[in-house]
């Protein structure tokens, strides 16, 4: 996965060489929550520097379409054009500071269920390999060429300091630090510490993998509670509450004659809000999808 901020085209380097003014005016700790975050991202910057390039950006996109907006308007001779324009660049780039604000979280949230969704299926993978006898360093290496994701990154980052020379037990731990998913973090502390014991390595896989396909189920059963009442919901909202609407509007738009405009805009605003409620059902189940699936 890459790292991408919104609404801009250049490399975050350059950004953060641009945005140099704007950090006199950001009071951000050196060890914030947003730091931390951008850690775990493997950027090499600050939460200082990271929220100067969102102002930065917030400046820039106000000015932008102040000038755009207050200049459409002006020709189009729209009245109060300039107050117009300053309601519609504020909230524009209130809009673009936001997004790339939170968008850390939402990367880490988004590598975190990448990680997780594959993570099951990797040690799997490292199981059998270690029974037939193929030594942990080329497992490593196997698991980070393999489709595993922003899991075989990590694998990748983890064959590449063990080539540097850093012991592998330092390595593992050095990258279950920085990793946001919890049980991949469980994972590589339980075979760091299986190596430093000296335990065997195959033993520990497998107790990791059972311990997941533990949490696997308790992840289902929770999936499941919270699905009933999310159904429950989208049958109210999409199909109960419409066919009762319709039926309203018919019976009021024939008692009071409402002429045919009105009735199509009403009709209109209906099947836009069902669309709505579908967009949010989906993304309300996709939120709370287990992560280890």
């Amino acid at each position: 996965m890459k790292f991408k901020i919104p609404f801009s085209f250049a490399p975050i380097e350059k950004l953060k060489k641009k945005s140099n003014f704007f950090t006199r005016f950001v009071r951000e700790k050196e060890n914030s929550k947003l730091t931390k975050q951008l850690e775990m991202s493997d950027l090499d910057i600050t939460g200082r520097e990271y929220t100067a390039i969102c102002l930065r950006g917030m400046v820039y996109s106000f000015l932008f379409v102040f000038v755009l907006a207050s200049s459409t308007l002006v020709l189009l001779k729209v009245s109060h054009s300039l107050l117009l324009a300053l309601g519609m660049s504020v909230l524009f780039s209130g809009f673009v500071f936001f997004s790339r604000r939170v968008y850390p979280k939402v990367f880490i949230t988004r590598k975190q269920r990448e990680i997780e969704g594959n993570i099951l299926s990797a040690l799997q993978d490292v199981l059998v390999q270690l029974t037939s006898g193929i030594p942990l360093f080329s497992i490593l290496v196997n698991i980070s060429s393999s489709d595993y994701g922003a899991l075989s990154e990590e694998f990748k980052k983890i064959v590449r300091k063990i080539n540097a020379g850093i012991p592998q037990s330092d390595v593992l731990e050095e990258i279950a630090e920085k990793n946001p998913s919890l049980f991949f973090r469980r994972a590589l502390w339980q075979i760091s510490n299986g190596m430093r014991a000296g335990s065997d390595i195959s033993i520990v896989i497998k107790d990791s993998i059972k311990s997941l396909n533990e949490e696997q189920l308790i992840q289902i059963q929770n999936y499941g509670n919270k699905l009933n009442p999310s159904i429950m919901f989208y049958m109210l909202m999409t199909v109960i509450l419409p066919a009762l609407a319709i039926t309203f509007l018919t019976i009021i738009s024939s008692l009071i004659n409402l002429n045919k405009i009105t009735t199509m805009s009403l009709f209109g605003v209906l099947f836009v809000f069902v669309v709505f409620a579908q967009f949010m059902f989906l993304g309300v189940i996709k939120s709370i999808r287990p992560s280890l699936l």
